[in-house]
């Protein structure tokens, strides 16, 4: 199990200093939680991932049950010793998966939406996907081979990855989702969490998942169901708005019916620009693809902005990417070169990037605990 002790709460704000102490190792938080889909931060190694001051990692339950299947990562000693990564681990429950390869595939939408535009309809369904109240019925995005995820199934493959925290099988919304179906998807949700509770056997921590959309009693009810069930910690899923202060607003609700004593987690949320607002806003770890994502495809994140490598304007340039930056990628390469490495699609130049963009963000968040502790934010 886990344990978590706040150390400090800010005066100006919701934003606290923790410790989560897990089987691997403690965490301190806020914390940046980079995402391991498949047991891998693509292109790098798991030391070099620690190299960037990353504490805990993300992967995920349905990817992982797709390939190379959970049997297989057991009987290797569990998810720690199949990636070599000695520190904490979390595993999504696949509950995404239901909005990304559902109405985010139907759509072409991710669960991030700037359209205020209501679109599902009472019993509507994804294209891909079947929802039911027992689970999900999936057809692989590999092979097309049909597969059932519900409660049940997904506790079952998280107890044998081995995270040292899990979260409750959940449907994620789309962001376009109408109020009618968003109060059948919440109600699907809590009776999801109340049977993966009653089916877990491990000592793994359990989150439950808040959501609701971007609909106020839909999001305070959900939290103060989850609040009363014997959860070690709470995600927070689904839409968030489409602006910083609706983001803020909207994670006010929640976070005042959730237990002070229980850590937060924010699912899926953290360009730069959202770091220190959810951090005010009282989250304690938050899992976001940004800065791998955007590294994989020629983006470096900067004090002084987006730098676009695969701009051809950059290969002239003899300057480092961030005098700031205290990362060997900052201190060795120029952007002319990491601009080469990205426009000839060379691997090492998404790898270099990458490990850049996780250092910059762990910079951020080490930035905001200091500024905690010091009782600036």
């Amino acid at each position: 199990m886990i344990k978590f002790e706040i150390l400090k709460t800010s005066k100006h704000s919701a934003a606290r200093l923790g410790i989560l102490r897990t089987p691997h190792g403690e965490v301190e938080t806020p914390c940046l939680v980079p995402v391991a889909t498949q047991a891998v931060v693509k292109t790098l190694t798991s030391d070099e991932v620690r190299a960037t001051g990353s504490q805990i990692l993300i992967a995920n339950t349905y990817h992982l049950h797709l390939r190379p299947g959970e049997a297989v990562v057991k009987k290797a000693g569990g998810l720690h010793k199949f990636m070599n990564w000695p520190g904490p681990l979390m595993t999504d429950s696949g509950g995404f998966q239901v909005f990304s390869l559902g109405f985010g595939a139907d759509w072409s939408v991710s669960k991030i939406s700037k359209s205020k535009t209501e679109v599902v309809v009472g019993k509507a369904q994804p294209s891909r996907l079947k929802i039911t109240n027992d689970g999900v019925e999936f057809s692989s995005h590999l092979d097309g081979q049909v597969l059932f995820i519900g409660p049940r199934e997904s506790i079952r493959i998280q107890e044998k990855l081995g995270a040292d925290i899990i979260f409750a099988f959940d449907e994620c919304p789309p962001p376009a989702a109408d109020y009618k179906y968003l109060v059948k998807s919440v109600e699907r949700t809590h009776r999801w969490a109340k049977i993966c509770l009653a089916v877990k056997r491990s000592q793994q921590a359990l989150f439950g998942i808040v959501q609701g959309g971007r609909y106020r009693d839909l999001r305070k009810a959900s939290a103060g169901y989850l609040a009363a069930l014997d959860f070690a910690g709470f995600g927070i899923g689904g839409e968030f708005g489409n602006s910083p202060t609706s983001m803020k607003k909207m994670l006010d609700w929640v976070i005042k019916e959730l237990p002070a004593d229980k850590p937060r987690h924010l699912l899926g949320i953290g360009y730069p620009a959202d770091i220190v607002p959810i951090i005010k806003a009282g989250i304690d770890t938050f899992d976001c693809s940004v800065p791998t994502h955007y590294g994989r495809h020629g983006i470096a994140f900067t004090d002084q902005g987006r730098v676009n490598l695969r701009a051809g304007g950059q290969l002239k340039s003899q300057r480092h990417l961030s005098r700031a930056c205290a990362c060997f990628v900052c201190r060795e390469y120029t952007i002319g070169y990491l601009s080469h490495l990205v426009r000839a699609k060379e691997i090492t130049g998404l790898k270099l990037l990458t490990f850049h963009n996780l250092c910059y963000f762990n910079d951020l968040v080490t930035k905001a605990r200091l500024a905690i502790k010091r009782g600036k934010l």
